[in-house]
């Protein structure tokens, strides 16, 4: 049997390297201080629990049963201002249900950290690189926006790093995550059953004018960078109009201009540019309509473009079996108090289905708040998640 008390005290724990801000804020990017130190003290409950701790190169974390067992889990690196909950109850849960099948002798239970989904070098960087969705040397290079490498991030974990673990190992991979969305809180019910998870899109893009005095430039005569990225951001959303449906989302998200001084024209502005979807012709199309805009704005305005490399992944539809422990778990747990939903957000889920069959379950976010200091979920809805968790691994382990 699962201990809820233990489980919510590791959550705790866990909460504690990074904490932050008010309320239960946590900051802990991957490969920071606080993220390196969590990874260890997990490895060290790992090893508690009866598992065998391995950091893979790319710093994921597994704590492995012995010979061929279920695979729960999800990561323990946050965004920049982030919640105490966002991968962390994943990896926890797993823990605990892995902990609790080996004292009762119930089916092999095996847990992962990934590393950086939370896409400071990249899109789910971890488990893309462990899945061979990115290989390794494709992933070194890339830099976060501080323009450190993953090379060189990844370094600071080198002398705890061995051997990529084969995914042969695993049966399946089953993923307990917050909604990061407002549906279950907004309907009163405790459990999602993930139905599909949405695909991305994510790139760089920069306009190149010319840096001039803010005082003496004619505004007819300037090449403003910024300016460029304004009509950009309007006409964007013009022009994806007849292509988007309801569930269409996009994002610039992060904005950096050069020189960034207040009496001086920006000569240059770089942007992300992310959009995501549940259709792989639709993120397609949208690709094409993002580069044919920027494109003719640089035209019109006399300025030069660039676009960094496009990273992504594609759309997922959760696996039958493994979904219907995570229905028949949800249930008994919760009756008439759950319901199945697709997941808006991305997850290294999507990475991990290349290789083997998948599935996701939700608990409420109080509110709908995530990617915030803010984030929260009631105590029994942790709980609940972990029992639904749990008996959807029996199930399948027994199956």
């Amino acid at each position: 049997m699962v201990k809820p008390d233990r489980f919510l005290a590791d959550l705790e724990t866990l909460r504690g390297f990074g904490a932050a801000g008010v309320g239960k804020g946590v900051i802990r990017p991957a490969f920071s201080e606080a993220d390196i130190a969590a990874r260890k003290w997990l490895a060290a409950r790992m090893e508690e629990a009866g598992l065998v701790p391995h950091f893979d190169p790319a710093g994921n974390l597994f704590g492995l049963a012995e010979g061929r067992s279920l695979l729960l889990g999800s990561h323990s690196d946050s965004q920049p201002e982030g919640g105490w909950l966002d991968g962390a109850l994943g990896v926890i849960a797993a823990l605990e249900v892995a902990r609790a099948a080996r004292a009762a002798g119930g089916p092999a239970v095996s847990v992962v950290s990934f590393q950086d989904e939370e896409s400071r070098f990249g899109v789910t960087t971890g488990s893309a690189i462990w899945s061979g969705t990115l290989p390794l040397d494709e992933a070194d290079p890339l830099t976060d926006h501080s323009g450190v490498r993953f090379a060189e991030a990844r370094g600071r974990m080198a002398a705890l790093a061995g051997d990529f673990v084969d995914p042969g190992r695993f049966t399946g991979y089953i993923e307990l995550h917050i909604e990061q969305g407002p549906v279950l809180d907004t309907a009163g019910e405790r459990i999602g059953v993930v139905s599909d998870i949405v695909g991305i899109r994510d790139m760089r893009i920069t306009f190149s004018g010319q840096q001039n005095h803010a005082g003496t430039t004619p505004m007819h005569l300037r090449r403003d960078a910024f300016q460029a990225l304004g009509a950009f951001n309007a006409a964007i959303a013009e022009r994806f109009r007849n292509v988007v449906t309801p569930a269409s989302v996009w994002t610039i998200g992060h904005v950096t201009l050069h020189p960034n001084a207040s009496s001086i024209v920006p000569g240059r502005a770089t942007f992300s540019m992310q959009w995501r979807d549940g259709d792989t012709a639709r993120l397609a199309r949208m690709e094409e309509i993002v580069r044919a805009t920027a494109q003719e704005i640089a035209q019109e305005r006399g300025l030069g473009l660039s676009f960094g490399p496009l990273l992504g992944l594609e759309p997922v539809t959760m696996d039958a079996r493994l979904r219907a422990a995570l229905e028949t778990g949800a249930e008994a747990v919760a009756p008439g108090k759950w319901r199945k939903l697709p997941s808006g957000a991305l997850h290294d889920a999507t990475n991990v289905a290349r290789l083997m069959p998948v599935a996701m379950l939700f608990v409420p976010s109080i509110g709908g708040i995530s990617h915030d200091f803010a984030e929260d979920t009631a105590d029994d809805d942790l709980v609940a998640g972990l029992e639904v968790l749990a008996r959807a691994a029996d199930i399948v382990g027994r199956g």
